[in-house]
């Protein structure tokens, strides 16, 4: 097939080519008798009807795009494997000649994956800052152990204060009327942790025992709830329990309770183990971020307006779907933020997710790296084992769904191409 090819900008080839003409016009006929199976033309039975009836049904251009829609898929791919062409979005035909009896001429554009020019990305030192761990980390795991294990002792000699935890009747109301799910008996507040309406928790300190109060709110200017919405409310409460945390001493006894430990010294001394893996774990995941982002910088790549727009609008459909899962209103967002802003920031880490994946897609071919099925049935297994059932389960249920079996082998690619830089390079830690 004679092909003409025409770099233009942004990594855009034009085409030009022709397919045969007797091969054009056998497909023209072949679309015929497929199209006359599916429409009803009066006098024929379906798939009967001649050509010409065909034709004056459905027009001569509809039949001949539908011809071209089977024709294009073989020629293109015959045109791209020829060239070794990396595209990264479906061919556009930009228009096309197609007359019965003569070749079918066609212009059609195809979008290249951008070239990438790799810096220095293996043999290279670099030097992080090392993972600090508290002088008093063992006091303080310890000081969290104890609360951890703290018991609620109830109280009676005095009023409430702001570390207590209390048990409470209340009822809700706004302008007179009682507010919908704003009541409870025997409710558990811990007035140092609440997650209730500012305020709330605070009037119910310095509060005697079995008294009952008035509170007044004002519900937060973004509350959920359109009708509760910088509402001013008064809640009716009545105190029933006071009962404050008691903080067991840190013994033996409490370390038998902990874990399989003897005594406080074999809990420290499992506390400093953690500790220490902890540091190992931070240490490589920052010397990772770090030389990734080192081999980034010093990478080169012209990526095009078209791919950052695609990947843009793809990260504002996951944003959507975000606000949507929260109970948010999108129209809310926009008044907000401004579409123009979110847009900004959006197009910015598209084009660093981008680079990102090129950069992995590149070193991937350099060295080699291979995702193989094995490398996939190790991540149905980690799957498995976070959502606590089998690996055939997850793999059945997962194995026919192409976007989720791509997801899985990018994650694999990454993460063997992360294991390559961490492996080919060294790391000083300060």
């Amino acid at each position: 097939m004679e092909t003409k090819i025409e770099k233009q900008d942004g990594n855009i080839i034009k085409l030009e080519f022709e397919i045969d003409a007797q091969k054009a016009e056998n497909e023209y006929k072949k679309t015929c008798k497929i199209l006359s199976n599916k429409v009803n033309i009066p006098g024929f039975r379906q798939g009967k009807a001649p050509q010409k009836m065909i034709e004056q049904q459905l027009g001569t251009d509809y039949i001949k795009r539908a011809a071209l829609d089977h024709l294009l898929p073989q020629a293109l791919s015959e045109i791209i494997t020829e060239n070794k062409f990396d595209i990264i979005a479906e061919p556009s035909v930009e228009k096309f000649e197609f007359e019965i009896g003569k070749p079918l001429k066609i212009e059609a554009k195809i979008e290249l994956k951008p070239e990438v020019k790799m810096g220095d990305y293996k043999g290279v030192t670099i030097e992080i800052e090392g993972y600090k761990i508290a002088d008093n980390a063992i006091d303080k795991e310890l000081e969290t152990l104890c609360k951890r294990f703290a018991t609620n002792k109830e109280v009676t000699n005095r009023k409430t204060i702001a570390t207590d935890i209390v048990n409470i009747d209340f009822e809700g109301s706004v302008n007179g009327e009682l507010i919908k799910g704003g009541s409870a008996k025997g409710y558990q507040l811990d007035l140092g942790h609440s997650n209730f309406i500012p305020g709330f928790a605070e009037q119910i300190v310095d509060k005697e025992l079995n008294s009952e109060f008035d509170i007044n709110v004002k519900f937060p200017e973004e509350y959920h709830e359109e009708s509760l919405k910088g509402a001013p409310a008064v809640f009716k409460i009545k105190l029933n329990k006071i009962m404050e945390k008691e903080i067991p001493a840190l013994d033996d006894e409490l370390a038998k309770k902990v874990g399989p430990f003897k005594n406080v010294g074999e809990l420290k001394a499992d506390i400093q183990k953690y500790l220490d893996h902890t540091k190992k774990n931070e240490d490589e995941r920052n010397y990772a971020k770090t030389l990734f982002e080192k081999v980034i910088e010093k990478a080169e790549v012209e990526i095009q307006d078209t791919m950052i727009k695609r990947e843009a609008d793809q990260l504002l459909e996951e944003y959507k779907a975000t606000v949507n899962q929260q109970g948010a209103k999108w129209d809310d967002i926009i008044a907000k933020e401004g579409l123009d802003n979110i847009m900004k920031d959006l197009k910015e880490e598209a084009k660093t997710r981008i680079k990102n994946s090129l950069v992995i897609q590149e070193i991937q071919k350099l060295e080699k790296i291979e995702v193989s099925p094995k490398d996939i049935e190790a991540k149905f297994e980690e799957l498995a084992r976070m959502y606590g059932t089998d690996t055939k389960t997850i793999t059945n249920q997962l194995k026919n769904n192409m976007s989720v079996l791509y997801s899985l082998s990018q994650q694999v690619l990454t993460e063997k191409v992360m294991k390559f830089l961490t492996e080919n390079n060294t790391v000083k830690v300060k």
